[in-house]
């Protein structure tokens, strides 16, 4: 309705010109914005029409349409917010989404590699270090690749944290990195004896390069050690080095999945749950617990492929 469409366009202003909200927020609330006034067109509501089983209705017509749950609850979210503006502007008599119950999310799980994955991944980064007809530049290339596959996965720290760590975090002989998480907390994470020595191996291999040039950071560029190795260039090497190692879902391997591999391996072994929360710097056990969400639902398909009834009730299908 076209009254509906005017109302919803004197929402989108005030959003831009009295609480300043950027132009992708503006974009992503229209699209928002169309999908309810289409539905409401569809369904011969006015705005002002509109009641707590309309919304309701709304809802459910979104869940059908298999939108994620993060979709839904950001076009509930935009449809409260237009109500509300009414109201507060006198041009609505109801909000019909003021009894309108939270909705829950369901949790998505991040994509985990195995253990075999994790270290497929790992080997296929050293093995390019250790051939002797690749040249000096591109040796050390692929020993920060290994390097710092490594210290992601022996710490669980965020790529971010790895590319921002000094030059001098880890001297000769270090066992700990220490690491500035978010809100600018500092906390120290371990590092084990193949990390230790594919840090020193990359560090030897940069400074024959540059004649021993000092270098700012940690994990930078071969050619200039006063520039760090940036996100985007971590994410092409991860995702060489999986499709080298032949991992069967390469697309979706990131620096951070090997963040994930560590805690949830960490928490296969055995790892307390609020150690495992100091160690990856959560600031409440809740982000953490995922984790064990992880290890139930690998538990339920190692059941479901491996259990020796499951596969006699497959075979006398």
């Amino acid at each position: 309705m076209r009254s509906n469409q005017r109302l919803a366009e004197l929402w989108l202003d005030a959003l831009a010109t009295e609480l300043g909200a950027s132009a992708g927020t503006i974009a992503t609330y229209t699209d928002d914005l169309n999908c309810y006034l289409v539905w409401l067109d569809e369904n011969s509501l006015g705005l002002d029409e509109v009641g707590l089983e309309h919304i309701r209705d709304y809802v459910a017509a979104l869940d059908r349409r298999d939108y994620a749950g993060s979709t839904i609850a950001r076009r509930i979210t935009v449809a409260r917010g237009l109500h509300k503006f009414l109201i507060a502007e006198e041009l609505g008599s109801r909000d019909p989404t003021s009894n309108l119950t939270a909705m829950r999310r369901s949790r998505k799980l991040p994509f985990v590699l195995s253990i075999a994955e994790t270290e497929a991944l790992l080997e296929t980064a050293h093995r390019i270090v250790a051939d002797p007809s690749v040249g000096l530049y591109r040796r050390a290339g692929y020993a920060r690749t290994a390097a710092l596959f490594e210290t992601l996965y022996a710490s669980g720290m965020r790529i971010s944290q790895a590319l921002s760590l000094p030059s001098d975090a880890a001297p000769p002989g270090t066992r700990m990195l220490l690491v500035r998480g978010k809100g600018d907390k500092q906390r120290l994470v371990p590092l084990h004896e193949r990390a230790i020595a594919a840090i020193a191996q990359w560090q030897r291999l940069a400074g024959a390069y540059s004649g021993g040039k000092p270098s700012q950071w940690l994990f930078h560029s071969v050619r200039n050690g006063s520039k760090a190795l940036t996100r985007q260039a971590a994410l092409l090497k991860i995702k060489e080095a999986a499709v080298a190692a032949g991992l069967a879902n390469p697309d979706r391997v990131s620096p951070h999945v090997l963040r994930h591999a560590f805690a949830t391996h960490m928490h296969s072994g055995g790892t307390d749950l609020r150690v495992l929360q100091e160690l990856l710097g959560h600031a409440g056990i809740e982000t953490t617990q995922i984790y064990t969400h992880l290890n139930a639902s690998r538990l339920h398909h190692m059941v479901r492929d491996l259990h020796p009834l499951n596969a006699q009730e497959s075979s006398d299908r």
